[in-house]
């Protein structure tokens, strides 16, 4: 049965690295849903957030995989319910007189907030669970969406676990 894994990746911070691991999914077939890297708290380390569908034992083989890779330092399968799951989207729709009203009033119901006005566009931001970016998309199609774009996915467990055990923070 398929489903929806959100896999934390640890890694150096050096040139190369998402290549490797996103190539790593690519050379073994395994499509990516969303993947996200930044920067951590740990100078030298960056943080990947990689969101793909499939069984068990795909979930294993990658993370198996992942682990052999030299410049990956930890590697986490986040549980769905001890995790904090995030999307950030802006999104241009056609700002008009017979429109704006019904854009505002979708915008408030989602928490959302216009980042930018003109008298033809407004930009929204919109940050949550990717079911409510969806949702949110849906209804605004009826207003002419002219450019959206998504981060993708970022995830941190709750409570005291980290994913930074396997590095130690440079001694000051």
């Amino acid at each position: 049965m398929s489903k929806q894994y959100v896999i934390g990746v640890l890694v150096a911070n050096i040139s190369g690295v998402l290549s490797r691991v996103s190539g790593m999914f690519t050379r073994r077939g395994f499509n990516i849903d969303s993947l996200t890297v930044g920067e951590t708290e740990t100078a030298g380390y960056s943080r990947i957030t990689v969101a793909f569908h499939g069984d068990e034992d795909i979930k294993e083989r990658i993370v198996t995989q992942l682990e052999k890779l030299h410049d990956v330092k930890e590697v986490e399968v986040m549980d769905q319910h001890e995790t904090v799951v995030r999307e950030l989207l802006l999104l241009k729709v056609r700002n008009t007189a017979e429109n704006r009203q019904d854009i505002m009033t979708v915008v408030e119901i989602f928490r959302s907030k216009i980042v930018d006005y003109s008298a033809t566009a407004l930009i929204c931001e919109l940050t949550g669970e990717t079911s409510k970016i969806d949702a949110f998309i849906d209804l605004m199609k009826s207003f002419g969406i002219m450019e959206m774009c998504r981060t993708g996915i970022v995830a941190v467990e709750r409570g005291e676990n980290c994913l930074k055990t396997a590095v130690q923070p440079d001694p000051v």
